[in-house]
């Protein structure tokens, strides 16, 4: 017998005794009208992430009110506890693993197959692009001993530009 066939009988012997019964028909709501999703909740101190995994809603912010607690994650010593049953029940129900739970899953062999890539924002680099092949043509064309020859003709350039500013400023 499922959990909902078992909230539906507590739900019909309560119904026969006038009692009413909000939390035998939630079963159905929870499973049918929402997307789960398997999570990681941050708890533990500053500069001590530890994680709890846990089954809660789509919507729901991940410090927010969940449905279950199925396990627990330690990224500092790698030790993880999961509750095997539980994810498998919520799993076969239709709550989509997050990347990183779904990578753990898989670690700890709950899940078949490869992992998945976790996206991590990439840095931002402080000098552009352009700097570097710059840089790279320059450090080539020292080897070659052109470098001289380059620095010389940009000097010559910028002191006739100079000269030919100023004769139009003569006349």
């Amino acid at each position: 017998m499922s959990q909902c066939e078992y909230n539906d009988a507590i739900h019909a012997t309560k119904s026969r005794a006038g009692v009413h019964a909000r939390r035998a028909v939630s079963c159905h709501k929870i499973f049918l009208n929402i997307m789960l999703v398997i999570r990681l909740s941050r708890v533990g101190r500053h500069n001590h992430a530890q994680y709890h995994v846990v089954v809660q809603e789509k919507t729901k912010a991940p410090t927010g009110k969940h449905i279950a607690v199925v396990g627990s994650y330690d990224p500092h010593s790698k030790h993880t506890v999961l509750k095997e049953d539980l994810i498998k029940k919520f799993l076969a129900d239709g709550a989509q693993p997050s990347d990183t739970v779904h990578n753990l899953l898989v670690k700890n062999g709950l899940i078949d197959g490869a992992k998945r890539a976790v996206k991590v924002p990439p840095k931002k680099e402080e000098a552009p692009a352009d700097n570097t092949q710059e840089k790279a043509a320059d450090a080539a064309s020292t080897a070659d001993g052109t470098d001289n020859a380059k620095a010389e003709t940009t000097v010559d350039a910028k002191d006739d530009a100079k000269v030919d500013a100023t004769t139009k400023e003569k006349k």
